[in-house]
């Protein structure tokens, strides 16, 4: 198990995957893709999301291209696959929803603790910029720290983000990475070594490549096990 020790504080730095982790992903692709094909309305969540992860990480594995025109492929991909409507001015309504996903109800509250222990925030995920500076107005504290799919020109589970987190984390005296995503942050944070919190919002079993140093159901028990004394 890769260490953290001590309550956090000044001194600790904590990146965060956002999509997933702190914004409601699921509920916002849902939403978005209902909304860019009405026919998405008749498909159960559970096999409409895993028709999109399976078509985006097929697509993730080509060379990069903006997280926007990503999510655009994937959109038409989905379609094609249930023979809805391929043209992509259907598809393009889905990452121009983005800035209006939600955080968890849980998020604010526990960020704001956080920040107010004086703990340094940071963001590690795959999106462009100006769609996180859309997310970004939803939070009540301040990211000084931002690592994009669009400046790393890589995606997650790559290791260009874990790379730059490492880079952020030399001025500080301990880092410690928090996700939800067992495929893109944390079995690749394992296996660099990085320090990982799991945020396991969906009750999922713990594989055996993923080596976390805590598990948490959520970022409200997330701050509070690392607020707690040591």
């Amino acid at each position: 198990m890769h260490s953290f020790e001590g309550t956090a504080g000044r001194g600790t730095l904590l990146t965060f995957d956002c999509y997933g982790t702190l914004i409601d992903w699921e509920g916002g692709i849902l939403a978005a893709l209902r909304a860019a094909y009405p026919e998405a309305a008749a498909v159960e969540d559970e096999r409409l999301l895993g028709e999109f992860h399976a078509a985006q990480n097929r697509l993730k594995t080509s060379e990069y291209r903006p997280y926007r025109q990503l999510l655009t492929e994937t959109s038409v991909e989905v379609a094609r696959a249930n023979a809805w409507n391929t043209e992509d001015g259907f598809a393009a309504g889905v990452p121009a929803s983005i800035p209006f996903w939600r955080p968890f109800p849980d998020t604010n509250p526990a960020l704001s603790r956080l920040a107010a222990a004086g703990v340094t925030l940071g963001i590690l995920s795959n999106i462009d910029d100006d769609l996180l500076a859309g997310t970004l107005k939803h939070f009540e504290v301040e990211f000084g720290l931002l690592g994009t799919a669009q400046r790393l020109r890589s995606y997650k589970p790559a290791a260009a983000h874990f790379e730059r987190g490492r880079e952020w984390a030399a001025g500080f005296d301990r880092w410690l990475h928090v996700a939800q995503s067992l495929f893109h942050d944390v079995v690749p944070a394992t296996a660099l070594g990085v320090p990982v919190l799991w945020v396991n919002r969906k009750g999922e079993s713990r594989p055996d490549d993923a080596d976390p140093v805590h598990i948490a159901p959520d970022l409200a028990m997330t701050a509070e096990w690392l607020l707690s004394p040591a």
